[in-house]
């Protein structure tokens, strides 16, 4: 099948917290990994949403971090049917360390096809590594008055 590019979606939940404190170290990984050559722009957008955007040679990341609710989203577009934008997520999953995974898969400018072009996704869930209780944290968040 001859496309145009790959994307890569990849949210990452419940991240180890302390991955989000230093912004250099993320943008750090991101010239290791994406081989950016300083083509990388960050912008604080407020107090809990970081995003990262960084060309590299045969595509583009978008990195959104959510320090607040410990979440990752990533978009990894490549501009080759043969690049494996999975081993470039697999940096990012093993920097953040997540404890659930979600990835998906999109093939972009799909031409060889014939008939009505319809989207392919292919989705995968990671499971879940470490099982904490969150629902039991977020009732007690939410029933006992702060303060108290």
């Amino acid at each position: 099948m001859k496309i145009l590019a790959r994307q890569l979606t990849v949210d990452l939940y419940n991240c180890n917290e302390k991955r989000f404190i230093d912004s250099d170290a993320v943008k750090t990984l991101i010239e290791s990994v994406f081989d950016t050559e300083g083509q990388i722009i960050s912008s604080k957008i407020d107090n809990e949403h970081t995003a990262f955007i960084a060309a590299f040679k045969d595509g583009h990341l978008a990195l959104h971090l959510y320090p607040v609710l410990r979440y990752v989203a990533a978009d990894i577009f490549t501009c080759s049917e043969n690049e494996d934008s999975e081993e470039l997520a697999k940096n990012l999953r093993k920097y953040f360390q997540p404890d659930k995974i979600k990835s998906t898969y999109l093939k972009r400018g799909d031409f060889g096809l014939e008939r009505e072009v319809k989207p392919k996704t292919k989705v995968r869930v990671a499971p879940l590594r470490k099982v904490r209780n969150v629902g039991a944290k977020v009732v007690q968040k939410l029933l006992i008055p702060s303060g108290k």
